[in-house]
This record gives structure tokens, sequence and C-alpha cells, in this order.
């Protein structure tokens, strides 16, 4: 606060919105550093740290500052009609008024606050979601006294005596039920008679009210284990200087019992722990061990939750006194957590972690890093396949890297002992189709199934497409259906059944004739996730099929039910999208297959056979968890690229060696970094002609400083045109773009990313 202006115009403060809510002092310090690292708003960044219900944006209203009387002459008669709405109604909501005036009164409204005739005012709303209150009942006697009181009203008020009794034995409950179990005359009447009293207490709605907790001791540690848990020790008890940790494990290596040790050790020291996922679908399994070791101790916090759930667990974050474990997704980071020790990230190499739909695009990596510099806790990331540009960082000493290199098991007596990777095979498809295959299940895939669930096993198989088929086409004309708004294919969902655009959302009815030709020959062609539980069922009869993916998982608690149904052995098989290749342990497991490993790839993205990679990777790591042994069959029809043949060997240096040879020929992360612009219009020529604009800006600023900075497009982004906008793009690239990006002037309407994860869409 300051009582001197910076800035020509500012706005009034209305209000306190609420007096007891103010930003932690590590919290400040970390909304600037966000605000001028990712060039956007210091209140869109402090937004992040508010309780849900915060983020609201102020309200203009205005008024009337001079009587009808006192209207000057010679004002338009578009303003007039303005000063007579607001001396006829009073203040009202500036977009009231332009409804009811029309858009032209904007400008008109403008000259008038300008000349001092009309106030504008700005009034933040209170937040819509807030605590709730339940009322008790309870006695002002003792229990004794009460069962003697009791006696003497029964002849005359029965429900008051019983009411009594009631309340003698439970202490306390609430009113309402009182009222419909006793009358609401019962109520009343042993209130006036000063023998009750109604105490208001504030209800938590518990999002882990449902999980059944297991106790989990801690577990004895393999050698690698407690090498890398006395590392993270050290650090946390201020031995070293050491605040970064990549802790680098294969799948099922034991990376979680390092987290909870690191966990455990932070707890004891009075200090509270962020525990982050990459996503909500991660929670449940996550949540259910950290409860066990730490049962009373977890907090859980994501989007996922109720508008009440979020501001119950927001509060008693900031309020608890005790440490806590907070779980949650990459908003997580941003908890009023008043002295956080050790911050994890597990799976660090998601790109979920990356905020991509509004500003602030942050990367919650960097936050967190950020986070432990400011308030010096210790950061814990781990993975199997770790972020390419994070493992450039580890072995050049920005982060101190920890390896498990074997998985591991848990013998009868609890001890940990060896496990085998699951055996991995690519299988060619262009060789299945030569051979006379044309089923999605190559010859192998189907043998390991046969078998696996001949046995009672189970089985996932991985198809990273949602719907029933991507491509809907008329074999006359050609013609393909796709979105109106978008420059995609609709996707055909024989559950409903619709034509869906996967970017916009937009459902239409599926055709029964080609809308350009009317012909009614028209093909459903490719494979989704449904078209795949349809072929399961054809090619293994009785098998029972779940499928998971974000069509039947809309929220956590259907990610959680479907989880346990699989758990449980509900299914034999489990059919899903990426969501099924992320950390979950299913010890029944032992066959995966990947349907086709080339989706993603032929995105115009550097990061695309990175990410085929690691999804490869993560979803093989999910057969053979346990005593049984496991085996993975990826299908493909490009066996020959490097991102798929290493995935199939499991060799993660080997596909860092070859993939960091490229980005260094290119100057891409981690030897460089990226800023993505994107400008999106209706109009497709004015979107190209300002795309056009700021890559001469650039490219002139860029001679006229003499800097190295490659300028690269102006292109068309991918997909070209999204909800009737069309996308062009412009990638700065360099050392240190900032240098050049802080030299330029943007239209309000681009979207400035930078170290993006992601190149479309």
């Amino acid at each position: 606060m300051s009582t001197e202006r910076d800035w020509e115009l500012t706005r009034p403060v209305h209000a306190v919105i609420d007096p007891g809510l103010a930003l932690l002092p590590h919290q400040l310090s970390l909304a600037r550093w966000v605000s001028e690292y990712y060039r956007t708003s210091l209140f869109s960044c402090a937004a992040l740290m508010f309780p849900p219900g915060f983020h609201a944006r102020v309200v203009p209203y205005v008024l009337s500052t001079v009587l009808g009387d006192q209207v000057p002459e010679g004002l338009g008669e578009g303003q007039e009609e303005i000063l007579e709405f607001l001396q006829r109604r009073g203040r009202v909501k500036e977009t009231d008024l332009l409804k009811a005036l029309g858009s032209r009164a904007a400008a008109r409204l403008r000259a008038l606050v300008q000349r001092g005739l009309v106030l504008r005012e700005w009034e933040a709303p209170r937040p819509r979601t807030g605590f709730r209150h339940v009322d008790y009942l309870s006695l002002t006697v003792e229990e004794i006294e009460a069962r003697r009181l009791a006696a003497v009203l029964a002849p005359a008020a029965p429900r008051q005596g019983a009411l009594l009794v009631h309340l003698a034995e439970v202490k306390e409950h609430p009113v309402s039920l009182l009222r419909r179990l006793f009358g609401p005359a019962a109520v009343e009447g042993l209130s006036k008679r000063g023998l009750v009293r109604i105490v208001r207490r504030r209800l938590e709605r518990d999002p882990l009210a449902g999980y059944q907790v297991v106790s989990e001791p801690a577990v004895t540690l393999t050698p690698q284990q407690g090498e890398a848990t006395q590392a993270v020790a050290r650090a946390l008890g201020g031995e070293t200087r050491e605040r970064a940790f990549l802790l680098y494990g294969v799948t099922g290596s034991g990376k979680t019992e390092v987290y909870l040790d690191a966990a455990s050790r932070t707890l004891a020291a009075g200090k509270s722990v962020i525990f982050l996922l990459p996503e909500i679908a991660l929670t449940p399994q996550a949540v259910q061990r950290l409860m066990g070791r730490f049962p009373g101790r977890v907090a859980l916090y994501h989007s996922g939750l109720t508008p009440g759930q979020q501001v119950d667990q927001w509060w008693r974050i900031r309020e608890t006194v005790e440490p806590l474990v907070v779980v949650g997704s990459r908003g997580a980071v941003f908890a009023p957590v008043k002295d956080p020790g050790l911050i994890v990230m597990d799976e660090e190499h998601e790109w979920t972690y990356k905020q991509h739909d509004a500003a602030p695009r942050y990367h919650a990596r960097e936050v967190a890093l950020k986070l432990c510099e400011l308030t010096g806790a210790v950061f814990l990331a781990g993975s199997a396949t770790p972020d390419v540009a994070t493992y450039y960082r580890a072995l050049h000493g920005q982060y101190r890297l920890l390896e498990l290199g074997e998985r591991v098991g848990r013998s009868s007596a609890g001890g940990p002992r060896p496990l085998p990777r699951a055996s991995v095979q690519v299988v060619d498809m262009r060789q299945e189709l030569r051979e006379g295959n044309r089923s999605v299940f190559s010859r192998d895939l189907k043998a390991a199934l046969d078998q696996a669930l001949g046995k009672g096993e189970q089985a996932i198989l991985f198809l990273n497409r949602r719907g029933a088929a991507p491509l809907v086409q008329c074999r006359e004309c050609g013609q393909s259906m796709r979105c109106r708004r978008c420059d995609m294919t609709l996707t055909y969902h024989a559950i409903g059944p619709a034509l869906v655009c996967h970017l916009c959302g937009r459902r239409s009815p599926v055709p029964a004739t080609c809308p350009t030709c009317g012909s009614a020959r028209i093909r459903y062609l490719g494979l989704g996730t449904q078209k795949l539980v349809e072929e399961v069922g054809r090619a293994f009869p009785g098998v029972s099929v779940l499928r998971w993916d974000r069509d039947v998982a809309k929220g956590w608690k259907d990610h959680l039910e479907l989880m346990e149904r699989f758990s449980r052995g509900q299914a034999q098989v489990l059919v899903g999208t990426q969501m099924v290749a992320k950390g979950l342990h299913l010890p029944r497991v032992t066959v995966v297959g990947v349907i086709l490993a080339d989706l993603g790839m032929g995105l115009p993205d550097y990061r695309a056979p990175e990410r085929t990679f690691q999804l490869l990777c993560q979803v093989a790591g999910r057969a053979g968890r346990e005593e049984l042994p496991g085996r993975v069959i990826i299908q493909t029809y490009m066996p020959e690229s490097y991102a798929i043949r290493l995935a199939g060997a499991q060799d993660y240096r080997g596909f860092f060696d070859a993939e960091l040879l490229f980005r260094r020929r290119h100057l891409n992360p981690p030897f460089g970094r990226l800023v993505r612009f994107l400008f999106a219009h209706p109009n497709a020529v004015r979107s190209q002609q300002e795309a056009e604009r700021l890559a001469r800006s650039l490219r002139d600023e860029k001679a006229r400083r003499g800097l190295t900075d490659d300028v690269l497009g102006p292109t068309p982004a991918y997909p070209s045109r999204v909800r009737g906008r069309y996308r062009w793009h412009v990638l700065l690239r360099g050392r240190d773009p900032e240098t050049l990006l802080d030299a330029v002037t943007l239209h309000p309407q681009w979207l400035v990313d930078l170290d993006p994860v992601a190149l479309s869409p």
C-alpha cells in the first residue's frame, strides 16, 4: 500500500475483502518472482495463492455526479441519454448500462468519466464459496441433572424429557436433526427453560473422509534407496548446501519409499511437505499411502475438489499449527504452507506441470525451486524418464543426481528383493499386414493376452486416442467430417452417438448421408479407446473390460472408482489413454500392450520424440511389478524411430544422448530457451498480418542490437484454427531471449509463453 501513485490513473480502494486474508511473506516474494519471470501482472500471480472464490474480477459501477438541472450544455445526444439513465436508475453496473444502451455507449461513457460527469467505482465481489456452519444443541447442565429434569418433565412434556435424555447420552447433536426427531417445540421449550444452548461450529468438508486407511509402517530399504535417503537427510538436516535433488529410478524401483522417508524426517523436524503429482488421477493411490504412513497429517488440494472442499482445505493448511503433508497437482505449490521443509515432485517430466490455459503460464518445477530458495526447503524431483533438460542440469551440478537402477519387490518377510524388468518387444505392424494380419492385435500380443487372461491375470491396453473412430469420411466424394470452428476432423463417439471435436468440445449428430454430396457411403476409419473395447470383446469373448479415459473419468472420484474396481479384479483388461501410463501400482498386471506407439510422433514439436519415449517407458513399467513376470508388446509402424527403438530397450541414457545431439544442433533446451508468441483472431488475414508485423519487429530489433537469437516464423500454428479463431505463432530461440522480448511492443491479444513444453495445440 502507498499514499503516492506511480501511475496517472489509479483505482480507489473501495473496501477490504477479508481483513484476515494476507499472503505469507514468502508467498508475496514468490508472487513477485512469478510476475517478473513470466511477464504477467502481480495480481494474477498473487491470485494463485488466494483461497477459491477470491479470483473474481472487480466489477465496475457507474453513477452520475450531477443532478438533472446541472447537466452542462453542449453534450451529444448519446451522452445526455447516459446521464438520464443514471439519474433515473442511480448507481448501476457498467455492463447493465451498456446492455441497455448498446455497445456504442462505451466511448460516450468514457468521455463522461473523463469530464467528471460520471463516477466509475470498482467493487470486488465477496467470494461465492465460504465456510459451512452447523448449529449444534448441547446441555447447559450436568448429565445427572439433565436426567433428573427429564423425569420431572416427562409427564407434561414427554418430548422435552426424551430430548434431555438423548443429549445426556450424545453430549451434542445438530439442531436440524433434533427438530426432525423430537419436533421444533421440544427444542424451543428446552431453550426457553435455559437447559440447552445452540453452539455454531464450522463444518469441514473433508475430501479424505471416504478413504480407507491401512497403516503402512516404514520398510527396510535397499542399499541404493538407503544412499538416496541419506543424501536427502543430510540436506534436510543442514549438513550440506545441496537443496535440489533428481531421483532417477527405473519404474518399480521404490522412489516412493525415498519420498516417504524424506517426508517423515521433514515432519519430525516440525516442517511441512508439499507433495506434487502431475495428474489428479494419481492422487488416490498416493494419498492412501501417505495417510497410511502419516495418519491425520495429510491435506488434499487440487482443482478436482468441490469449491467448498477447496476452501476448507485451504484454511486448514493455513490455520493448522502442526506440520502437514499437502498433496495435489501443480497448483498445490501455491498452497498457504507456513513453513515448508520439503517439496516432492513425482514424475517431474510430465508436461501437465506447466500451466498453459491462462496467464501466468508457469511451470510448477521452476516455481517450486524458487519457493525452496525463498524458504530454505529441499526440492526432491523423481522420474524414471526425467525431462531431458532436467537430467542435463543434474549432470552439470544444478541438481544432485540420485539413482535407483533396480526394480524392487517385497519378500514374504517384508524385506526388499530384486525384481526383473518386464520383457519388452517391438512389433512391426507393417510386417503383420504383409503376412495377412489385419487385426488391431499383432499375433504376439494376441498370444500374450490369451495366455495371461487364461491364467486369470490382468492386462493393460494403451491407446492414446479417445472415441471410436478419429476419421469419418464419405467414400463417394472423399469429404471428411470436420469441425466448423476448428481445423480438426471430428471424432466419432459410439456412445452417444455423436461426432465430437476434441479441441473445442462441440458435438454434432452423426449424419446418415454426406452433407456435401448426399451419399450414404460413409465410412468410420481409425481406432480409439471405445472401438478398442469392442475389438477386445470380439477377440476375447466373455472377458471383462474397463475403459479409462477422459470421457468416463471426469472427476477425481471417477478416477478413484475405476482404479479400485480394477485393483479388486472386477475387470481383467483395462483399456485407456495416457492416464493408465502414469505411476499406477497394479500387481496382477502381467501384460501391457501398446496398440499404436506412433501417435504423437508426427506433431510439429521438437519434444514429440521425448514425449513418445516417456509414455512408452512409463506404460511399460505397469507390467510385472510384483512376483508375476511382466511382458510388454509395443506395436508400431515406425520401428526404426530412435524414440520407439530405445523405449523398447528401456534405455533412457541412450535416448538422452541421441536427443541431446539434435537439441544442441538447433539450440533447443537445455542449450537455449524458447519463447512462443501466439496470435488468434477471427479474421485470417488480420491474424497473419499481425504475426508478420511482430516477426519483422523482432528481426529489426535483433539486428539493431546485434543479438544472435533466432526468430522463427511466422507460421500457422497447429491446429491453424481453434474455436473460430485463426492462429499464427512466432518463436524466439536463444540463450537470453528476454532481452529481445522486452524490446518489442505487443498487441494485447498476443499470448506469450516462456519456456513452453509444447508447440501444439
